[in-house]
């Protein structure tokens, strides 16, 4: 751990400085620091000019102190800070890529019973179908980020395009559900890259105080692509083939190769060779933690689903991944240099706990965004076009909740009411949920989206930003990549965990109601049958048991999300104010 250091001085002028390993100093502040509190800094055994040594103290000034005690002292604002031209151009190119991410999160929801349907897939495979894209993106996330930091973020963002684009042409003519989800698991590839790519590269270009504010136009994209999403894939699924989904995405991936070889030009601090970059990857990190997040991820997400959760084919894998964890924090901790992962970054409490929001942040949108279109295709017999139209309330406050919150945490330089607020605000929303029944007004569902769509938008920045604040300067683009890894990780799991309990829940009930449980196993398939059958008491009984699995989902989602509203109490005050660090620089 770092010694108490006590060279600091006044830096009179902005300046810009690289240090010995790569990581560029840029002064965003303004320019009299005369008033900065004393300051720690961590002893690396190398000497350092006293240039150096100052922007060092000043940048441990905002890591998390001893104790996790909330940090004291005046800081400097950063509201001088202003995009140039290249940063510009950056930033919507960026925003652009996102688009076609966003569009294919959600294009599916309102598909599934569809491709299940003419794939001749059972309710499992069709899970699959979500559940793989999910896991493959969570788990290159990390991997991405790292390695961007030496290869490149404009040659891994390009890779990861090329891997979205494969991908959907393989989803895109696959006649089997194998073929089909290895395009999933190859756009997940891509996909995850895409969003882990574009948080790293705002660390590089953008201070954490205007962070949140620059950010917008990228959060725009995404809820664009989130709002149309469904509306557009029931489109497709009520009047042509469901494979448009994916042809859909080629002429954007086309553009977007495009914008992303001529305007996300970056230029690496450290000029390192191909031989001294690949020497630097930890490639034995890299394996460990993908083949255990892997395993994991792969026994969570079936068990319950596609094997019972003590079997040991549900077990295994999950014995093996934990396991895998174990060992791949201790080589991280053995090797020290150029580590895969830094392990500093969950070193205090309130890392921990905003890392939980942000895995439990995905977890409830995605159990909204699976389990809601099958309570109104069920209880309201709607068509996959009407369906996508009723998930609009949730994804139009999305946006305004998400840009709100970013401005005005770039004002106040606050982040921990947004968490606070949209923890409570999603946690009454998914409670709401629970009162679903076949007799609630279509007007209160709505009411009940936009308050969830509220809660969401709020925690999709604060949380990232809080993430950010916490971590040390030096390790923002790492913990930026890790936010997205977790939220990724919550989503498959908001998927299998409601998944299992949806199908218990509505197979227990079809047994007191005296009708064949197999309707639960198939119960996506289910739901084109349903629509056709005459009204009956069967049917209506059978609409029952579609309900009741939808109102567990959300008893389980809602205790859920209070223990993460509880645990974002324990998430300590830290500046948003600090020296930038970049490994990359716009080219000018």
């Amino acid at each position: 751990m770092g010694n108490p250091g006590s060279e600091h001085e006044k830096v009179d002028a902005p300046w810009t400085e690289a240090t010995s390993d790569g990581v560029e100093l840029r002064d965003t502040s303004k320019a009299d620091q005369s008033n900065e509190p004393s300051l720690a800094t961590q002893d690396s055994g190398a000497p350092r000019t006293s240039t150096q040594a100052s922007a060092l103290a000043s940048l441990d000034a905002t890591a998390p102190p001893k104790n996790d005690v909330e940090a004291k002292g005046d800081e400097v604002a950063q509201d001088d800070w202003k995009p140039g031209k290249g940063e510009r151009l950056i930033m919507m190119s960026l925003a652009f890529i996102a688009l076609v991410v966003a569009l294919d999160a959600t294009i599916l929801v309102t598909v599934l019973p569809e491709i299940a349907e003419q794939l001749n897939g059972t309710s499992t495979e069709a899970f699959w179908a979500g559940a793989s894209y999910l896991l493959t993106s969570a788990v290159v996330q990390p991997v991405i980020a790292s390695i961007s930091s030496i290869l490149g973020r404009q040659q891994l963002l390009l890779f990861s395009l090329l891997c979205f684009t494969v991908g959907s042409i393989l989803c895109a003519v696959a006649q089997n559900f194998t073929v089909l989800l290895v395009g999933r698991c190859i756009k997940g590839i891509g996909g995850g890259g895409i969003t882990t790519i574009t948080q790293v590269i705002f660390c590089d270009i953008v201070p954490l105080r205007q962070r949140p504010k620059n950010f917008a136009p990228v959060l725009l994209a995404y809820a664009i692509g989130t709002i149309i999403g469904p509306v557009v894939g029931g489109a497709i699924a009520d009047n042509t083939t469901w494979r448009w989904c994916f042809y859909l995405n080629l002429p954007i991936c086309g553009i977007g190769f495009v914008v992303a070889g001529l305007f996300v030009r970056l230029n690496a601090v450290a000029k390192l060779t191909l031989s001294e970059k690949l020497r630097r990857i930890d490639w034995l990190g890299v394996a460990l933690f993908m083949g255990s997040v892997t395993s994991f991820l792969v026994g969570v997400s079936w068990g319950g689903v596609q094997h019972p959760w003590d079997s040991a084919a549900t077990l295994a894998p999950i014995i093996v991944g934990l396991a895998g964890l174990v060992a791949f924090a201790g080589w991280q901790w053995y090797r020290k240099e150029h580590t895969m992962l830094p392990l500093v970054i969950f070193s205090n409490w309130s890392a921990i706990a905003a890392f939980y929001c942000a895995m439990i942040n995905g977890l409830v949108l995605y159990a909204a965004l699976y389990y809601y279109p099958v309570y109104v295709m069920s209880a309201r017999e709607k068509s996959p076009t009407a369906t996508g139209v009723d998930l609009l309330p949730t994804a139009v406050l999305f946006l305004p909740g998400s840009i709100l919150v970013a401005n005005i945490t770039t004002r106040l330089g606050r982040f921990r009411w947004a968490i606070w607020g949209g923890w409570a605000i999603t946690t009454i929303a998914c409670g709401l949920f629970i009162l679903f029944d076949l007799e609630v007004k279509q007007a209160v569902n709505h009411v009940v989206m936009a308050i969830l769509g509220i809660g969401l938008g709020m925690l999709l920045t604060s949380i990232n930003i809080g993430i950010q604040a916490i971590s040390k300067p030096e390790n923002t683009p790492m913990a930026a990549s890790m936010y997205g890894f977790f939220r990724s990780l919550g989503m498959p799991l908001g998927v299998s965990l409601s998944g299992t309990i949806f199908q218990n829940a509505m197979a227990n009930k079809l047994s007191d109601l005296g009708l064949d449980t197999a309707i639960a196993r198939n119960s996506e398939q289910y739901l084109l049958i349903l629509r056709d059958m005459a009204d009956s008491a069967e049917k209506r009984a059978i609409k029952e048991s579609y309900v009741k699995g939808f109102q567990v989902v959300f008893i389980t989602t809602t205790a859920i999300s209070a223990s993460a509203l509880v645990a974002s109490l324990a998430i300590r005050k830290f500046s948003m104010d600090r020296i930038l660090l970049a490994q990359f620089t716009v080219k000018k």
